[in-house]
């Protein structure tokens, strides 16, 4: 798997979370964890979430 592959998943595992926030109606504390981690990954890899953040 590339870098850029790897960059690819990545944002789309994260964009999934972030409508699946923006979907739910109670506080998830488990989704919370998971969107940090995708966030911390993204940033290693020198990608910004603040343009693709809902």
């Amino acid at each position: 798997m590339t870098r850029e592959e790897l960059i690819s998943i990545t944002i789309d595992i994260y964009t999934n979370l972030q409508r699946i926030k923006k979907a739910s109606t109670e506080k998830n504390l488990e989704l919370e964890y998971q969107i940090k981690v995708v966030t911390a990954k993204l940033s290693s890899l020198g990608v910004s979430v603040e343009d693709i953040t809902l």
